[in-house]
Formats: C-alpha cells, sequence, structure tokens
C-alpha cells in the first residue's frame, strides 16, 4: 500500500497492478476516515447542497477548516504518487506515461471522458505484459532469462 510512496515521483520502470490496486485502497480508506471526521466535526452533506442558500464561504469552510483541511493535505500528499502509479502502471501494460496524459484530456469532453474513464479503467485491470518490455524487466518476475545471458 505504500510501495508508491517510497517511489514518490519515480516515472519509469513497471508497477504490478496489486501496487496500484493497493495505493488506490489505501486512498478511498483514508478519505473515508477523513470524511467521518468532517461530518462527525460538523461537516454535512446538506450543507453542501444548500450551497446557494448558506453561501459559498460556509461550504469552503467545511473542506478548508479544521478536519477539512485534512483532505487537502492528503491530496497534495498523494497526488504525484497517484500518477506516478498510474504511469508505471500503463508501462507495465508496454504504453507509453503519456496516454494518462490523454486520458485526462478526454476526461473533460463530456461523453468522450465516460468513454475513456472505463477504457483506462479497464487498461489497469488488465494483467501486464509477460517478461521485459522496452520499460524495464517483469515485475513479477525480477529474475528472467536476460540474467542467465
Amino acid at each position: 500500500m505504500i510501495m508508491p510512496f517510497r517511489r514518490y515521483a519515480d516515472f519509469t520502470g513497471r508497477s504490478r497492478r496489486m501496487e496500484f490496486w493497493a495505493f488506490s485502497l489505501l486512498n478511498v480508506i483514508v478519505t473515508f476516515l477523513i470524511s467521518i471526521l468532517v461530518m462527525a466535526t460538523g461537516g454535512s452533506l446538506a450543507a453542501l447542497a444548500n450551497a446557494e442558500e448558506v453561501g459559498f464561504s460556509a461550504v469552503m469552510a467545511i473542506f478548508f477548516g479544521g478536519f477539512g483541511l485534512l483532505f487537502v493535505v492528503w491530496w497534495l500528499v498523494t497526488i504525484i504518487p497517484s500518477i506516478a502509479v498510474t504511469v508505471r502502471r500503463l508501462h507495465d501494460r508496454d504504453m507509453s506515461g503519456w496516454w494518462y496524459l490523454g486520458f485526462v484530456v478526454a476526461s473533460f469532453i463530456p461523453f468522450v471522458g465516460f468513454v475513456a474513464g472505463i477504457a483506462l479503467f479497464v487498461l489497469l485491470v488488465l494483467p501486464g505484459t509477460r517478461g521485459s518490455n522496452r520499460f524495464g524487466p517483469d515485475p513479477k518476475e525480477p529474475v528472467g532469462p536476460e540474467v542467465f545471458g
């Protein structure tokens, strides 16, 4: 779960599915726990739903005050490792990391973004290429035939 933090801004090499999905699970768990803290200290979905009535500053106080600030801090801590592990996961599929930028840009187009999101999800679920590829040795098999050559 914490391997992407050790390889914080390493956009080279390959990452296994388990590394990517364990890190994603960690993000979901921490975000859920922060949400519980925010809700327990006065932040509510009703305030977000009635943003026009309560005022924009009251809604921003939920996110940037008290425990809501933890959302911002967690996002800042995990944004670079998240991008890096996704790029390395694409490398494991023998795809350039620039594809990720293409998926992000495509996500801003209404219908295309939905399809691009599903396509990226499918690519991240599929197994990586077996053996070495242009991005490095297979992370599942650290000892391959090139060791004996």
